[in-house]
């Protein structure tokens, strides 16, 4: 009898998940526990300039969600952290709604207003898709800077009473014996923490799931994705309202952290989508390390080099020219190149009995 013949068939399976997804789950739950008790011992400064890496770095994940897996590359995302804003400014001051609870309804009704928007953007392709984004907020920036009951276009401040009126101050102030400002300052900073997780988590999730092998196959061919019966349309649409409302949630908590705001602020394409998309460029475009170590870079960068004015930005503009010269994968792309490294494996791999692993989809 053949030798193959008799040996019995291998048995195998897919698996993404391994020893150092487990690695990464147990190292990001004490990363995240000691962020969360950081507010007993820091200073005001160091948390509100945590809350402003944690915004960074959650837009980030979202631009990178968009941009390099679903290909969308946007450059109107300021449209859904300016919408965000101006909701809980409206749901506050007009509605009346608690600060705390208005974060998340923000988020739902920038998901709603999302869908038509994609109707529209969606007819676009390539570098026409970017520039319509781009126009659509313009145009949210010019409606809600006719709205009076918004302050119009020089914008409008949240009252003492609602900025104080966040749950949990009070609890803080007895707490950690501190002022109100700064007492509310840290409400915002565990919001933000928690937001950031929960985003993390959500895209780690969902590039896991079936929708993410499907991204995976649009990123890497899109033609070819659509013919093994992919549904390209529905896929991105999907991404494009869930980033929205994240990103929706995210523009609530900035703006309910500054208690002001203006269109030109809100919708600002520097501050919301051109420092977003240099975070994801150096980071690593297309991987989730990626973005968390473009936005410590930017936050550091920011942190200690903003007070030389332009030079600041003349900075950014070369390192992010170099990276893209010379490490077009980006600085995490180097790393997971060099040491083989995946913080966050996502990529599905054959294992057989033998435990001989094969790359799937490389």
């Amino acid at each position: 009898m053949d030798d193959a013949a008799a040996r019995p068939p291998q048995t195998f399976r897919i698996e993404t998940a391994g020893r150092a997804v487990r690695v990464t789950i147990v190292a990001a739950i004490v990363v995240l526990l000691a962020l969360a008790l950081l507010p007993m011992f820091a200073g005001r400064t160091l948390i509100q300039d945590l809350i402003f890496l944690f915004y960074m770095l959650a837009l980030a994940q979202c631009w990178n969600l968009l941009a390099g897996y679903a290909g969308l590359i946007s450059v109107g995302q300021q449209a859904f952290v300016g919408l965000g804003g101006y909701l809980l400014f409206a749901l506050t001051l007009i509605g009346g709604l608690n600060p705390l609870l208005a974060i998340p309804l923000a988020g739902i009704i920038s998901a709603l207003f999302a869908l038509p928007t994609a109707l529209i953007v969606f007819r676009l392709r390539g570098a026409y898709f970017a520039i319509g984004t781009w126009v659509v907020a313009e145009v949210y920036r010019l409606v809600f800077a006719q709205i009076k009951p918004l302050g119009g276009g020089t914008g409008t401040s949240l009252t003492p009473s609602i900025t104080s009126s966040v749950p949990g101050i009070d609890w803080v102030k007895a707490l950690l014996d501190v002022r109100t400002p700064a007492a509310r300052d840290i409400v915002s900073y565990w919001v933000a923490l928690a937001l950031v997780a929960c985003t993390l988590a959500a895209v780690y999730f969902i590039l896991r799931s079936r929708r993410g092998l499907a991204l995976g196959a649009i990123r890497d061919q899109e033609a070819a994705a659509s013919g093994l019966g992919v549904d390209i349309y529905r896929i991105k649409l999907a991404v494009y309202v869930a980033t929205a409302a994240i990103t929706g949630m995210i523009g609530a908590l900035i703006y309910l952290q500054k208690a002001r705001i203006s269109p030109d602020a809100a919708f600002s394409v520097l501050d919301w989508t051109a420092y977003v998309i240099f975070i994801v460029v150096i980071g690593g475009i297309g991987t989730m390390e990626g973005p968390v170590i473009g936005a410590i870079i930017f936050y550091l960068m920011q942190r200690y080099l903003a007070d030389f004015g332009a030079s600041y930005l003349i900075l950014l503009g070369t390192l992010g020219i170099v990276v893209m010269l010379f490490a077009p994968r980006g600085l995490w792309g180097l790393v997971a190149e060099r040491y083989g490294l995946t913080l966050f494996p996502t990529r599905r791999r054959l294992v057989t009995e033998a435990d001989k692993r094969v790359q799937l989809n490389p």
